[in-house]
């Protein structure tokens, strides 16, 4: 403790405050990024990675052409569930890659599903799956019940990769890394 005396002894005493105070602010500070960042960490975690393998939700896609394909029809393959729009700008420009991914792995057991949003028309799905020659089933997810029970997806695109066995093995949230998602469906397929 310091006494008040002279001027510098207060000098001093308010010069300690201040650092002190200062100091307090200071790690406060650092604390509440640290907690920020774990969290947003944690956020990222989630959103990109999942939470290991479990059990695709059970939902029935309608398709383009009126047929019906429901979860269980997914097992024994390896399949891209992609939650896309056409007014999605990420979802246009990563199509090429989608479609190029589906080629290289259709005949070693691997399928694409690609569930068009409950906001998008149909006639601009059905314009954009015919016009790019889409080579894999379409769905269109009128009603939204089926990105609400896949994860209340709304951010597109949304993609999720399902082992031969029904479960959901990874999600991505925006346009997956291709070289990363290559090598996983690889070691999807090598699984017996």
């Amino acid at each position: 403790m310091i006494r008040r005396g002279g001027s510098l002894g207060n000098s001093f005493a308010i010069r300690l405050v201040q650092i002190d105070g200062s100091a307090r602010e200071q790690m406060k500070r650092i604390w509440m990024g640290a907690a920020a960042a774990a969290v947003v960490l944690a956020l990222a975690a989630g959103m990109f990675l999942g939470s290991g393998s479990q059990a695709a939700p059970e939902s029935t896609f309608v398709l383009l052409d009126g047929s019906k394909k429901s979860t269980a029809d997914l097992k024994g393959k390896v399949t891209l569930v992609n939650f896309w729009a056409t007014s999605c700008v990420t979802c246009v420009a990563e199509m090429p890659k989608v479609i190029a991914t589906y080629e290289k792995y259709k005949s070693r057991g691997y399928d694409t599903l690609a569930v068009a949003m409950s906001y998008d028309p149909p006639t601009y799905v059905v314009n954009f799956a015919q016009t790019r020659q889409l080579p894999f089933p379409v769905a269109i997810d009128n009603t939204g019940a089926v990105a609400k029970a896949w994860g209340e997806v709304q951010l597109t695109p949304t993609t999720y990769i399902v082992n031969k066995r029904g479960e959901i093995v990874k999600r991505y949230v925006g346009e997956p890394d291709f070289a990363e998602l290559h090598q996983l469906i690889e070691a999807l397929l090598a699984q017996t």
